[in-house]
């Protein structure tokens, strides 16, 4: 068995995604709960996990040590539970606020390139098409 409960991963190239994995690894206490995988790293394979790098880049995913990937909130309600902190995130699981929750992850992502200051390349190639 590993000695990690949940294994994140996580974009290293995104500023916001570091922080947050750093605050996880900060609570661990070196406890080894939380294991964090690089998706920014060379050699980062999406595929080994059943997942493509489309998926893994589009929103976060953790794989479970009984084996199920997570994916959305999902991973941030088991990152506390298995820090001990799960009813810090408990009301993200009571209807309505649940669904309220998965939709606001769900808008971040799908726009936290823009948040960081990182481009996508269809921005990139339209910005510089567009050049002077």
């Amino acid at each position: 068995m590993n000695g990690w409960q949940i294994k994140v991963f996580y974009d290293g190239a995104c500023p916001l995604c570091r922080r947050e994995a750093a605050v996880w690894q900060r609570l661990d206490k070196g406890r080894g709960r939380i294991a964090l995988e690089d998706i920014s790293a060379p050699g980062f394979d999406a595929g080994a996990y059943g997942l493509s790098p489309e998926a893994v880049m589009g929103e976060i995913h953790a794989l479970l040590s009984c084996g199920a990937v997570v994916r959305g909130v999902e991973v941030f309600r088991q990152v506390y539970i298995a820090l001990g902190l799960g009813w810090l995130v408990a009301p993200t699981r009571w209807p309505g606020i649940r669904t309220v929750a998965d939709r606001a992850y769900r808008w971040f992502a799908r726009n936290r390139l823009r948040f960081t200051g990182r481009a996508t390349c269809d921005e990139a190639c339209a910005c510089g098409s567009n050049a002077a």
